[in-house]
């Protein structure tokens, strides 16, 4: 009876991170040996800032919840202690935040991401930590918009001057 209670805790636990990997738009996969307590505890202060949840997990159950997610490309990189890094809400920030961390401090190491459903390598992972934030993103749509109205305001603005002067 206590073996059907624990085997349903752990199918109900690869559910939980199989819904995960399917919610989050980035989940990035570290390796956290030889980080100490204050090191993780300073890590997850930041990534909780940022909406991002963090948790150590068993590779075996995090095979079984990439194949309830059919995401099994990133079973490749699930070997060791392995950290997980679950972001709903900005593609960017949980691998911009691992990513200075691991700069940091050697010895947290990424092995690889999840973004939008596509599995990507350590080396995509820094290339999508060195874009801007959204917000950063989105002041630059804004700034490229406003150009051409503050051109055209200033034009106005020299003309109207300039008759001014004639007048």
């Amino acid at each position: 009876m206590a073996n059907a209670k624990v085997i349903q805790a752990k199918q109900e636990a690869v559910e939980v991170v199989a819904a995960k990997l399917r919610e989050s738009v980035t989940t990035v996969v570290a390796d956290y040996r030889g980080l100490n307590v204050a090191q993780v505890t300073e890590l997850r202060k930041q990534l909780r800032e940022a909406g991002i949840e963090f948790q150590v997990l068993k590779n075996t159950l995090l095979r079984r919840a990439t194949a309830a997610a059919e995401l099994t490309e990133l079973d490749a990189v699930l070997t060791g202690p392995t950290a997980i890094a679950f972001g709903k809400d900005d593609a960017v920030s949980a691998a911009k935040i691992l990513n200075d961390f691991a700069k940091k401090n050697n010895a947290l190491e990424l092995k690889g991401a999840v973004v939008e459903g596509r599995v990507i390598g350590v080396e995509e992972i820094k290339a999508l930590a060195e874009l801007p934030s959204r917000e950063g993103l989105l002041s630059m749509l804004l700034s490229v918009l406003q150009a051409p109205v503050r051109n055209f305001a200033l034009a106005v603005k020299a003309v109207a001057e300039k008759e001014e002067q004639s007048a």
